[in-house]
């Protein structure tokens, strides 16, 4: 599964969506992952919530370069841009604090090793486009 973070230092989920100067890809299986590619950002929103008002659709251009992919990591993301991105059929996930991206691609191999929870089969199901190819067991 090709899964993306935002990323400010490359080594950690430490930037909000809109703000995100870089996205980190990798695909991440649940006994090895490899790392895809970085894509860069110059037209970036500040983390003050705020956007400028010039017109331009800067979250266009990122919400493309998730094409393929089933999860999003971020440390924020508003509830529009959410709902863009869900609806570019991945899974955006904040996580509380900064997190070091090598310590959540083990976390998620872990879940696609065992039983994935149900966001995670949902989120699977949706790149996959298979919608049989797990059983909802009473989520």
């Amino acid at each position: 599964m090709r899964i993306a973070f935002a990323t400010h230092d490359r080594t950690r989920v430490d930037a909000h969506f809109a703000s995100a100067k870089t996205f980190l890809f990798y695909d991440v299986g649940p006994e090895n992952h490899a790392f895809v590619e970085a894509m860069q950002f110059d037209a970036v929103s500040g983390e003050d919530g705020r956007h400028d008002e010039d017109g331009e659709d800067r979250l266009a251009t990122k919400i493309a370069a998730l094409q393929g992919t089933a999860l999003l990591f971020v440390r924020a993301i508003g509830g529009p841009a959410a709902a863009r991105v869900v609806h570019a059929r991945v899974h955006p996930v904040k996580l509380p604090a900064d997190e070091p991206i090598a310590a959540v691609i083990e976390r998620v191999r872990s879940m696609l090793a065992t039983s994935p929870p149900p966001w995670l089969r949902r989120a699977l199901n949706a790149n996959a486009g298979d919608e049989s190819r797990f059983i909802d067991d009473g989520e």
